[in-house]
């Protein structure tokens, strides 16, 4: 854990989506030094699934030693940001660091993104992140050690992280995007202006909306993300800007050598977040238990043998409680489709479901027979982009339930 050292005292943060999440643990994290912090964020009556709003987030800022300033702000709008600042300022006297949490996602790939969702994910990463930089900047140029931080990831071209969510990417980089150019732009100026991205997924209200039932136990707690950007923003701005920076990789730097307490539940594999190169095949072995596949691993009907007896083992209860129907659409040596139809009296086998199904998943059958066997879970595919789904996200959360209570009859 990395201690307050009481540098952030009297500071002023502008935070965007702080009524929650990873953006209310940063603002947390402030104000224990005695920081100034402005809520910025939409939030201001209760959301019927998601807890917290501008004004609980004020009250508990203000109850470990900071001072809280709640605005209801759209980072879509220019008049609500620029409203909020100027309150901010009159309040407070300036402006001294910017954190650009407020984000939105949709993980679907082309076909599947309504405009509306291609245009919220730009409007409120991308555009909201550079509407606000460039509104504070000219109170952060006052400040004696101004800091832009933006929660977004290290820029990277491989394709892996484009082809499932390419509008979700292009979102997301237009974020890092801004740190490259105005960690340029404004060197002169002594404002820094960094990038922050997590190792693993961590959780919040959202990550628990999107992941499903029991995806907490391979997340990271929003501390580890609060204790990395406390440490970038104590930092002097004149030195530390242009930097990608992943949030363990700080902290080991910073000397922390045991992130148990970090997670939600020590012990358990971590789901790593997109768009970290090494989450991909280097860091696979860690999260299969180090096993390795060979080229013939999905041959010789293994996926036959597999469902015929998956079918042996659908019982009322499984049915009961899934209530939802599965396609995979496979490729590699065992090209073709199968299903798995957990309604009525359930079924499964080779071809079509007999009924429209909830969720459809595309994949390499020895990805497929990973699954069953447990050494890759559905979640960790899906992150890594060796699975595509389509569909029911909730149902499809469900499959990693069923495949556990499954792998050890497999």
């Amino acid at each position: 854990m990395i201690q307050n050292s009481g540098k952030l005292k009297g500071l002023t943060l502008f935070i965007t989506g702080a009524s929650r999440g990873i953006g209310k643990a940063i603002a947390l994290k402030a104000a224990k030094d005695g920081a100034n912090i402005a809520i910025a964020a939409k939030t201001a009556e209760p959301h019927p699934k998601l807890p917290g709003t501008i004004f609980t987030a004020a009250k508990e800022i203000e109850s470990v030693g900071g001072k809280a300033l709640p605005c209801v702000v759209d980072v879509r709008d220019e008049a609500s940001i620029n409203e909020a600042v100027n309150k901010t300022v009159q309040t407070f006297g300036g402006i001294d660091v910017v954190v650009n949490n407020a984000s939105a996602i949709s993980l679907t790939g082309t076909i599947d993104t309504p405009m509306k969702k291609y245009d919220l994910m730009h409007q409120i990463n991308t555009r909201g992140t550079y509407l606000t930089s460039k509104l504070c900047i000219p109170h952060l140029m006052k400040s004696k050690n101004p800091h832009i931080l933006n929660l977004s990831p290290p820029l990277n071209l491989n394709p892996l992280w484009f082809k499932n969510h390419v509008a979700y990417t292009m979102a997301k980089y237009g974020m890092s995007m801004c740190v490259l150019g105005m960690a340029e732009e404004f060197k002169s100026h002594k404002i820094a202006v960094n990038a922050l991205w997590p190792r693993t997924a961590i959780i919040t209200a959202a990550m628990e909306m999107l992941g499903g039932e029991g995806v907490s136990s391979q997340c990271r707690k929003p501390e580890i993300m609060a204790d990395a950007a406390y440490a970038i923003l104590t930092k002097d701005s004149a030195s530390f800007t242009g930097n990608f920076v992943v949030d363990d990789d700080l902290l080991r730097k910073e000397g922390v050598t045991n992130f148990d307490s970090y997670a939600v539940e020590p012990g358990k594999d971590l789901l790593p977040d997109f768009f970290l190169e090494d989450v991909d095949e280097s860091r696979m072995a860690a999260f299969t238990g180090g096993q390795q596949s060979s080229g013939s691993s999905g041959g010789g009907g293994q996926l036959d043998q597999v469902f015929a007896t998956l079918g042996k083992m659908i019982n009322p209860d499984i049915v009961q409680s899934t209530k939802a129907v599965y396609l995979f659409e496979v490729s590699g040596n065992e090209e073709g489709t199968w299903f798995i139809d957990l309604k009525g009296e359930g079924s499964c086998g080779k071809g079509n479901s007999p009924t429209e199904p909830d969720v459809t998943l595309s994949l390499t059958s020895e990805n497929l027979l990973k699954m069953f066997q447990g050494s890759l879970k559905p979640t960790t595919a899906f992150m890594t982009g060796k699975l595509k789904i389509s569909g029911d996200m909730g149902k499809a959360m469900k499959l990693e339930k069923l495949m556990g209570a499954l792998k050890s009859k497999l």
